[in-house]
């Protein structure tokens, strides 16, 4: 069974780089690079140093015995949320520079919905010293305030999008237009498993760290390995070195919003159908006449409405057990979190935490859930949630 893209970026049927043709010559000349760029010893060195001494890694892998004890089984915290900039998006960012810096550009863009891939990339253009343009729905920009400022602190300019929902897949699509217009120095940073081939493989590979270090950080293989899934990158992070051991089962935790029967959500695996969106063909939520359905999510990093597709297809081939939970359920294990382990974790984060009161384990079983991000940036919502809950 093949779980890596194929070389046309296909994981099974889902994949491939469904681009216009002005993007053609971008598109292509990632496509025929990434990998030797990627492999040579120069970049490796600079990549693995910077990850160490600047990022902070290894992150730890954490036992959680009080979430151990309450669960009655045993739950580990592989805490990305110690990263610099408070998540996992940075091993990518970090990745993605060096190999635009690699290629001669000078200009970098993002789309970012929560503002933790909006920062990261600021961050390491703040680092190289490069140009950075960072495009975010108006609403994500009202609810993420810390992230906007904080990429403004690191030089970045903040374009906010006011188009259809005003979230993350229109900060996409404004991110795709002025790649378009500005094809000769600008990469796109996109931040998670999803868009035209390459990028899905390409931010897989730098997010394979994560299980990487899993591997060093735990004797024999773990039961389970649990991670939220928007896009899908941190997910695609953990499950990465682990895809071909069937010892170990995976599971990734959509969000479910108000609830899969509703109209607000974004389970894409739960309700989607395949199409095509952003450049590449995968499970999508949308109608009977094939538009997108907007999503929704109380996080923001959730709140898309496609998947990678490298999930798609782990989905279709039954190696990823793909489940959701709702809005509350990922905020009530939030709280739950930061009162046990005196952890506040990031709303995505949340999501997988919450699948713990699904599971049946035994005592012994080894759950590792992949803490992407730590909750500074949802503090308000944790704030209006218990407040509401305080009036009821």
């Amino acid at each position: 069974m093949n779980y890596n893209a194929n070389s046309e970026g296909y994981y099974g049927e889902y994949g491939g780089a469904y681009i216009p043709e002005l993007l053609h010559p971008n598109v292509e000349e990632l496509k025929q690079n990434y990998l030797k760029i990627i492999n040579s010893v120069s970049f490796q060195d600079e990549f693995k140093s910077l990850l160490r001494d600047y990022v902070g890694r290894p992150t730890p892998l954490f036992h959680a015995k009080r979430l151990s004890e309450k669960y009655g089984f045993q739950v580990y915290l592989k805490r990305e949320d110690l990263n610099h900039t408070g998540a996992h998006k940075v091993n990518n960012t970090l990745g993605q520079i060096l190999l635009a810096e690699k290629l001669g550009k000078k200009r970098i863009i993002a789309e970012t919905g929560a503002g933790q891939h909006g920062v990261a990339t600021a961050t390491v253009c703040a680092l190289k010293g490069l140009e950075c343009i960072v495009y975010m729905g108006a609403k994500d920009i009202e609810r993420q305030a810390p992230n906007v400022e904080r990429m403004k602190m690191l030089g970045a300019k903040v374009v906010p999008v006011h188009s259809g929902s005003k979230t993350l897949k229109d900060a996409t699509n404004e991110a795709i237009r002025d790649w378009i217009n500005h094809p000769e120095d600008t990469h796109y940073i996109i931040g998670s498993v999803v868009g035209p081939h390459p990028y899905p493989d390409m931010v897989a590979i730098f997010q394979s760290v994560i299980s990487e270090e899993i591997k060093k950080q735990i004797d024999g293989d773990p039961d389970y390995i649990i991670a939220c899934v928007g896009g899908g990158s941190n997910a695609m992070g953990a499950f990465y070195h682990y895809l071909e051991n069937k010892n170990v089962k995976l599971v990734g935790v959509e969000a479910a919003g108000e609830g899969v029967e509703t109209n607000k959500t974004a389970a894409t695996i739960a309700l989607g159908q395949p199409g095509v969106l952003h450049a590449s063909y995968s499970y999508l939520i949308q109608d009977e006449y094939g538009q997108i359905i907007e999503p929704h999510s109380i996080s923001a990093g959730l709140d898309y409405p496609g998947i990678g597709p490298a999930h798609s297809h782990y989905n279709d081939i039954k190696r990823v057990k793909y489940d959701s939970v709702t809005d509350t359920e990922a905020i009530e294990a939030g709280l739950e979190l930061s009162k046990l382990e005196g952890i506040i974790p990031a709303l995505e984060s949340a999501h997988a935490l919450a699948y713990l009161k699904k599971m049946k384990a035994n005592p012994q079983d080894r759950v590792i859930i992949n803490l992407s991000g730590r909750g500074d940036k949802d503090l308000n919502t944790y704030i209006q949630f218990t407040k509401n809950k305080n009036h009821e």
